[in-house]
């Protein structure tokens, strides 16, 4: 058996040694970023949203990202296009693409959000979901609205 003295950097995270937070759109649990493993490009985070909820139209000027479902479905838009994404299935979105993750359904989806570099330059996000271009974008397809929870707390 190697040793596993604490002096090593983790390489390996179980759920409870997760990162877990809870933000206005999900309930997070950070498997790799650099406080939690001595990461240099790639932030995984296993996300799960509950009926209803979206994280609406944003995008990532710095950072690229696969979103890849485990179980519900999510209604994901990538730029003008949309899908309904399944488990197994993944998005690829490019560095500063405007995108959202929609869940209009009964039952909680549960994905993995996959981005890099794990550093990068600011802002990390922006939010467009108020902009006439973005609002109007599922309203002219009769897509029901969605609920973040701006009053959630950080911690589950």
């Amino acid at each position: 058996m190697p040793d596993m003295s604490s002096a090593d950097p983790r390489r390996f995270v179980t759920v409870t040694e997760s990162v877990t937070e809870r933000t206005a759109f999900t309930l997070n649990a950070w498997l790799s970023r650099p406080d939690v493993v001595p990461c240099q490009d790639l932030l995984l985070v296993r996300a799960t949203m509950d009926p209803g909820f979206c994280h609406p139209f944003h995008h990532h000027p710095t950072r690229e990202e696969i979103i890849y479902l485990l179980s519900g479905q999510a209604e994901q838009w990538c730029g003008n296009e949309y899908r309904v994404l399944k488990p197994g299935e993944m998005v690829l979105i490019p560095k500063g693409e405007v995108h959202g993750t929609y869940n209009p359904y009964r039952e909680p989806v549960v994905f993995l959000a996959m981005l890099a570099p794990a550093r990068a330059s600011a802002p990390d996000i922006v939010d467009v979901s108020q902009e006439p271009a973005w609002v109007s974008r599922r309203e002219s397809l009769g897509l029901p609205a969605c609920v973040t929870d701006s009053s959630r707390t950080r911690e589950p």
